[in-house]
């Protein structure tokens, strides 16, 4: 049987039964019934601090814009690590998307901009694949080292093409031509608008979400779900992806079947780097209008931990990149919003040992328990927070979800070990 007959499934399978499936189905209830407890949680906790901006239009709104380059980012990670390839160098490719943004978005307008945010992110992936792949070098040198030549080599063009420019300098481009295309659904965004500002109980919190994604939603951030959805089609749905992810888990096995290992990990590389092109394209002309140095703010990063979080599927990816530009966005209303948060951790952690007491989990017990019962002191011991700690919001989120989920994360099984064809 070839690889290509077989039926997609499990992550570590090349052949799955029949009663695999079955809880698939229920993947669209869960997500739902875990959105609307964390939003049922954060509700009760608005009523209680009287901190509004939790669930604002506004906040949703710019939680939904700062997860798309941290989504992209992660979903680049998730392909190039799906085919077994270690991709640190997300930074710089998001890098390279936003220089290549400013450049093409200034002289012919936002579209060319995202075309040449996509090409300047695969010749990154590309470089990354012709060093891990055709030479095997280490995956973690190379990304590291990709980190370092994209922010050198755009500093470097930065200074030779656009200063002297109009509106350019040597850290940043002349501003975007014209602004990228939006979306709002009429009636519904100014009448959930209108409920949200009512502050009843859960139903506003609910307005508040449906009027933060259906105002202004940039043309953008539509492509980018569109690509979380086509991502899971393609990697789980199809034979193409069951070969990719083939070669993630075991490669010799795939290479005997048919599978030619070497040129889907070179897809796999330069799409991720194509995918987090378009977040620095994102970052470069829906967020900024303008590419300016060191806009990513470690986007990168925060993107691969939100693969890792989501345990290198879209859907969880999705939800760690939600996360992650919830918080951003929350430390962009002001210290009493992310104080009120605060309550809201405390709240989750000590749900969530409960649960791991019940699943008889005893380390994550005990590392939710100490975190939850810390965080409640310092909510109740405090009424603000240093103007320092929102700034730090974002990367204390990446850091403590990925304590907390480390016991459950499996990466593919052949990810970061290099393939040379022939050996075993």
């Amino acid at each position: 049987m070839s690889v290509s007959e077989q039926t997609p499934g499990t992550d570590s399978g090349l052949d799955v039964g029949p009663q695999r499936r079955s809880p698939r189905l229920n993947t669209g209830l869960r997500i739902v019934y875990i959105g609307t407890s964390i939003l049922l949680l954060l509700s009760v906790v608005r009523i209680i601090t009287g901190a509004n901006d939790l669930t604002s239009p506004g906040t949703m709104a710019a939680a939904l814009g700062l997860a798309v380059p941290i989504g992209m980012a992660g979903l680049g990670g998730l392909w190039s690590e799906r085919s077994g390839v270690v991709n640190i160098g997300l930074e710089g490719m998001l890098i390279l998307g936003t220089f290549g943004a400013g450049w093409a978005g200034y002289q012919w307008g936002p579209w060319a901009g995202v075309l040449a945010a996509v090409a300047f992110g695969a010749l990154g992936g590309l470089l990354h694949a012709i060093a891990c792949v055709t030479f095997a070098v280490d995956q973690i040198v190379v990304g590291v080292a990709i980190n370092i030549l994209a922010l050198g080599i755009t500093q470097f063009l930065a200074a030779e093409w656009f200063a002297g420019v109009p509106g350019g300098g040597s850290t940043q481009s002349p501003p975007v031509s014209s602004p990228m295309p939006s979306l709002t659904i009429p009636g519904v965004s100014s009448a959930a608008e209108s409920v949200a500002d009512s502050n009843v109980f859960l139903v506003s919190d609910i307005a508040g979400v449906v009027a933060g994604v259906t105002t202004n939603l940039s043309y953008l951030t539509i492509i980018a779900i569109l690509m979380l959805v086509l991502t899971w089609f393609v990697l789980w749905r199809t034979a193409f992806g069951l070969r990719l992810r083939s070669c993630g888990e075991a490669p010799h096995a795939a290479a005997t079947l048919g599978v030619n290992v070497i040129k889907y990990k070179y897809i796999a590389v330069v799409t991720s780097g194509a995918l987090a092109g378009l977040g620095g394209a994102y970052l470069a002309i829906v967020a900024a209008s303008i590419y300016r140095e060191g806009q990513t703010a470690g986007r990168g990063y925060i993107g691969l931990a939100a693969m890792i979080f989501g345990n290198w599927r879209p859907g969880g990816l999705a939800a760690g990149a939600g996360l992650f530009g919830y918080t951003d966005a929350l430390q962009l209303r002001g210290s009493f919003a992310v104080h009120a948060l605060l309550l809201f951790v405390a709240i989750l952690l000590l749900l969530y040992a409960a649960y791991l007491i019940y699943r008889r989990r005893w380390v994550g017990m005990g590392l939710s328990l100490v975190f939850g019962v810390a965080v409640l002191a310092w909510y109740l011991s405090t009424e603000d927070l240093p103007p320092q700690i929102p700034t730090m919001t974002p990367y204390i989120a990446t850091l403590l979800v990925l304590a907390l989920s480390s016991q459950r994360l499996r990466m593919p099984a052949a990810d970061g070990k290099p393939y040379i064809k022939g050996e075993d």
